[in-house]
């Protein structure tokens, strides 16, 4: 009977070690997916403080056409973004033209949270004519980190009647972010973002050589 009690306490000794490999690997399997879990979680958290950072520090403009009475209309550019920028190129167009009928160059520099305004009564009259119901689209083209972008059409409705502003309301706002027209820090381009300016100087030529 001792002996049977012996050997009976032997054999459990021998499923210690047994057990506790068990035990280790159970626990080796609950650590590993609190890591993977922490993986995660910490993966997203960047991806979102990286989304947060973009958000802020690219840049982003807002395009306003005010009407100030029916001999004036005034453009209101605003500078979502912290990053300041080099405002180049105003471009004004009704949707029917596939070319910008109107381009003011410019060289005026926009800091992040302000806003930058200039009067195009005139401006919106000649692209218009003196008789007009409809859209037109305003775009800006500017520099920012080396690099030039360019706004989304801006929609608005206009009425012009006698060569006076009558009403000018804005009808959407743009779903794209601004685009890449080029890159002044390296030989990288994205040409398809440029396609729309450039082909528009191809258009105007070839129009004129007709």
């Amino acid at each position: 009977m001792r002996m049977q009690s012996i050997n009976s306490l032997s054999n459990l000794v021998n499923y210690i070690p047994l057990a506790a490999t068990v035990v280790t690997c159970f626990l080796s399997v609950i650590l590993a997916r609190a890591t993977l879990r922490y993986a995660e979680a910490t993966d997203k958290s960047l991806a979102l403080a990286r989304e947060e950072f973009e958000r802020e520090w690219s840049p982003e403009l807002h395009i306003k056409l005010e009407r100030i009475s029916a001999s004036e209309a005034r453009i209101v550019v605003t500078n979502l973004a912290k990053i300041s920028v080099l405002l180049q190129l105003l471009q004004l167009r009704k949707l029917s033209q596939a070319v910008p009928f109107e381009r003011c160059f410019l060289n005026d520099p926009l800091v992040g949270g302000m806003t930058w305004t200039q009067e195009i009564g005139k401006r919106l009259v000649v692209c218009t004519g003196p008789e007009f119901q409809g859209l037109i689209a305003a775009s800006v083209t500017f520099y920012s980190s080396g690099r030039m972008f360019r706004t989304d059409w801006f929609r608005f409705y206009i009425e012009v009647g006698d060569g006076r502003i009558i009403r000018l309301n804005p009808t959407s706002v743009p779903a794209r972010r601004v685009r890449v027209l080029e890159n002044r820090k390296g030989p990288e381009r994205r040409h398809e973002m440029a396609q729309d300016v450039a082909a528009g100087a191809a258009v105007s030529k070839h129009s004129a050589g007709s």
